[in-house]
């Protein structure tokens, strides 16, 4: 197996020091978890050293977790073209904790850091616009929070017969389905509908 990442991992360990809690490789794809006031430092080491060259910022999103105190990773995803080589970076904060914008070191992280706030509401000082991007201005939560309901919100809409925005209750498209999860091609315990006229062959 080519330990070209693990290399990397441990580079990145060894000149960031006690900012990188940890490393890993899973799957073919590293990833390393700083401490998210370090994450401006941690972004300009992997955009300028030659080992790392990540010029490319594709993505910042989070993952909620609301059983821990820390609830959320802030998962930045880079991209070094030279390199042909991809890297995950997670920081981990809580619903008062701002982590520290990186508009400065990557101008494409503005919408990203947006974009988190508004469905997550995970906080970033030093952004410019700080704003909701995808919600509504007077939209109340954050829609992909773990504990945000299903139901009880409004959402709003044009409405074609009236020529205007309107507000309606939150429904859910489709109803709620029980799956059995069994994949066809490898077989059902139950006989699907037109099976029977095969077996007749």
């Amino acid at each position: 197996m080519d330990d070209t990442l693990d290399k990397l991992g441990a580079t990145i360990k060894t000149a960031l020091g006690a900012t990188v809690s940890g490393y890993e490789v899973v799957l073919g794809e590293l990833t390393v978890t700083v401490k998210a006031a370090d994450i401006v430092k941690t972004a300009i080491f992997l955009k300028t050293d030659p080992s790392c060259q990540f010029v490319c910022i594709i993505d910042i999103t989070a993952i909620d977790w609301p059983s821990r105190a820390q609830r959320f990773d802030v998962v930045y995803h880079f991209l070094s073209p030279r390199l042909n080589r991809r890297i995950r970076v997670k920081a981990v904060t809580d619903e008062v904790t701002a982590v520290p914008s990186l508009i400065d070191v990557f101008r494409g992280a503005d919408w990203f850091e947006r974009e988190t706030y508004d469905l997550y509401g995970v906080l970033f000082t030093g952004h410019p616009d700080m704003r909701r991007i995808l919600t509504d201005y007077g939209f109340e939560g954050h829609p992909l929070r773990k504990d945000f309901p299903l139901t009880g919100f409004v959402e709003v809409r044009y409405d074609d017969e009236q020529k205007r925005v309107v507000y309606d209750k939150v429904k859910l498209a489709q109803e709620f389905r029980s799956f059995d999860f069994l994949s066809p091609w490898e077989g059902t315990e139950y006989v699907l509908p037109g099976d029977e006229k095969a077996k007749g062959n």
